[in-house]
């Protein structure tokens, strides 16, 4: 085996940096329009990204254009790492700016800061900050701004490079899509397709902007939620996200469709802006994905409207508040957007059952959302289902059928693993977790918090369950605790394996 290519790395890794000193510099304008004291420190973090980008890219730009499985693992997850680890400066130059009211106590440390940066890109929305309304106009656009470039990066990443590299069966959609199967397939160059799924994802997030602007949000809160909600984040400009516009019907359905669009395949999306309806609703994935957010709405929907349930002006013996809260709370959990207009947690334990599942499942494939993706649940179903035939017809070749053809065992061996590694992750974390976050009281409450923030951490979803549901934040955290939850929203952004797979002697050995 040949050598690292270490300047192709260093050249994408530098065409990133350099993608996110623009967004600094573009704050460091708004900063003087909203005149918030902060743009010498987003001018400050954008030069110092700038030059490292800068310098990495003339170093690689003389670089072979060949990318083997081991430098696009390395270019995923050394570009992840640098974009988090540069994208803290803003935080960290903005500090003195900040009122003390917006943090748990006094002691602001730096893992605060870089918790705060990891949930921004990893779109996973949890916070530190305390009273978000007080924040400054730039912080908050800084924080959704992160989301969005994040929820930029996975679609490249999930689309264009991990089928590449066989990430966990994520090379199904590839062949499906990016390969020689069809004449009528997306364009299979990964410029093309990045320049087509990116410029779906800047039109959608510009729409829902506009909607969310006529439905009754001034633009600044428009313009930061369509961010958050386009690449399955969460973090909103307001304490008490969208419960702050609770009696606006209408933001909370507009939220909902497009959250659901967050979690959508981008290439189903592709399909669609092109009419191709047939050819879109042949996908299982996405068939799948419906029926959850329909059927999951549905039951929680009747049990609402049966237990006559009613907070302050909510009442869910009226049918309609049942279904718009169900199906916005479903489809906030499945994406893992994680937005709320009210707590879930604290009205039956069967709702907080289901929507504790959801967890689990995450978005599809080639989305923005995180968690396993329905692609991997769909395979690991039907090839359970398939065991009792093997086992009944012991000399029969059945194969796992996907799309109407049949996959090959390697991908479901792969499949499995990944679905196997993530429970490990889950499981040793939870345990972890509850032995280093030690103000919390040994009791229920506890137990549920190490078993859901670890969950929400890994899935990117967002809010746990307990002490540490929708309605609170991370900041009373131990340090220790706030590190565990870094390196989960990471691992489970990237997909495990391809962040996991550069710390195994395998990978580093030249033969």
């Amino acid at each position: 085996m040949k050598s690292f290519n270490f300047k192709i790395v260093f050249y994408l890794s530098g065409i990133l940096l350099l993608l996110n000193t623009f967004f600094m510099l573009l704050c460091s304008v708004l900063s003087l329009i909203w005149k918030d004291d902060l743009s010498f420190s987003f001018l400050i973090s954008g030069l110092i990204t700038g030059s490292i980008g800068g310098f990495m890219y003339i170093s690689g730009k003389k670089a072979s254009r060949t990318v083997r499985k081991r430098e696009g693992y390395l270019v995923v997850s050394f570009g992840w790492v640098i974009l988090i680890l540069t994208g803290v400066l803003p935080y960290y130059f903005s500090e003195s700016y900040l009122p003390l009211s917006v943090y748990y106590s006094n002691d602001i440390t730096t893992i605060n800061l870089f918790y705060e940066t990891v949930s921004g890109y990893t779109a996973t929305g949890t916070t530190i900050f305390q009273n978000i309304d007080y924040l400054p106009k730039t912080i908050l656009f800084w924080r959704s701004l992160t989301h969005w470039i994040g929820g930029m990066g996975i679609i490249v990443l999930t689309i264009a490079i991990m089928p590449f590299l066989g990430i966990g069966g994520m090379q199904l959609f590839s062949a499906e899509y990016t390969g020689n199967v069809s004449p009528d397939k997306i364009h299979p160059r990964i410029a093309d397709t990045a320049k087509n799924l990116w410029l779906i994802y800047i039109v959608l997030t510009f729409a829902e902007t506009i909607l969310l602007y006529f439905a009754g949000m001034n633009f600044f809160d428009a313009i930061n939620h369509s961010f958050s909600t386009m690449s399955a984040g969460g973090f909103s400009t307001k304490d008490n996200s969208i419960a702050y516009w609770r009696n606006n019907e209408l933001i909370q359905y507009i939220l909902t469709f497009f959250m659901a669009l967050s979690g959508t395949n981008f290439v189903i999306l592709y399909f669609l802006s092109r009419l191709k309806w047939k050819k879109a609703w042949q996908n299982e994935e996405f068939k799948s994905y419906l029926a959850i957010i329909l059927i999951i709405s549905a039951i929680i929907s009747i049990v609402y409207y049966f237990h006559y349930y009613k907070e302050d002006s909510f009442n869910f013996d009226n049918l309609e508040n049942a279904f718009r809260f169900s199906i916005f709370h479903t489809t906030s959990i499945l994406s893992t957007t994680g937005f709320i207009f009210t707590d879930y947690t604290t009205i039956t334990p069967l709702v907080t059952l289901l929507l504790f599942s959801l967890f689990f499942v995450g978005g599809s494939a080639g989305s923005t959302a995180g968690g396993i993706k329905i692609i991997r649940q769909v395979i690991l179903l039907k090839n359970s289902i398939i065991e009792y035939k093997r086992i009944l017809h012991p000399n029969a070749v059945i194969p796992v059928r996907y799309g109407g053809k049949a996959i090959s065992q390697k991908i479901v061996y792969n499949i499995l693993a990944f679905f196997v590694m993530y429970m490990f992750i889950w499981v040793s974390s939870a345990i972890l977790f509850s032995l280093i976050n030690d103000d919390l009281s040994k009791d229920y409450e506890s137990i549920l918090s190490s078993l859901t923030v670890t969950a929400s951490s890994l899935g990117n979803v967002g809010p746990g369950i307990g002490v540490y549901g929708p309605t609170s934040n991370m900041s009373n955290l131990t340090n220790a605790a706030k590190l565990l939850c870094n390196v989960l929203m990471i691992l489970g952004r990237l997909e495990i394996f391809t962040f996991v797979i550069i710390f195994t002697p395998y990978f580093w050995k030249s033969n």
